[in-house]
C-alpha cells in the first residue's frame, strides 16, 4: 500500500500553518509596549485551543501518513474539525487540512486481520 499525496500535502500544510501561528502569536507577546503586549496575550490565550488543536492533528497528520494508519488520519480530519469551532474566525486556514485528511482515510484501505479467513472461505 503506497503513502497517501493528500495526507502528505495536509501534513505540510498543516504544519507551515502551525509554525506561523506559533511565530506570529509568540512574537506578539513578547513586545516591548506593555498595553500592546497585554493585548497581544490576551489575544493568544483565545487562540490557545485552537493551537492545540491544529497541533495534535497535524502530529495524527505525520503519524497517518507514516505509518499508513486509516485510524489516524481520522483522528487528524477530526482534530482539523475540532480546531475550526475552537476558533471559527481561522477556520480558513485548515478547512483544507480537514477535507484532505477525510478523503485520505475513506481512500485508505481497510487493514482488517481476517482479510485471509473471508478471502478462504469464498
Amino acid at each position: 500500500m503506497k503513502r497517501s499525496k493528500l495526507l502528505l500535502a495536509s501534513g505540510i500544510i498543516g504544519t507551515i500553518y502551525l509554525v506561523y501561528l506559533i511565530v506570529y502569536f509568540s512574537n506578539g507577546v513578547t513586545a516591548s509596549d506593555g498595553a500592546e503586549a497585554i493585548g497581544a496575550g490576551i489575544a493568544a490565550a483565545l487562540v490557545t485551543p485552537h493551537m492545540v488543536c491544529v497541533g495534535i492533528a497535524v502530529i495524527f497528520n505525520w503519524l497517518g501518513w507514516a505509518l499508513k494508519a486509516r485510524w489516524a488520519a481520522l483522528v487528524a480530519g477530526i482534530m482539523y474539525a475540532v480546531s475550526m469551532v475552537c476558533m471559527f474566525m481561522y477556520a480558513m486556514f485548515v478547512v483544507i487540512e480537514m477535507v484532505f485528511c477525510f478523503v485520505a482515510f475513506a481512500k485508505m484501505k481497510h487493514k482488517c486481520e481476517n482479510d485471509s479467513i473471508i478471502s478462504e472461505e469464498k
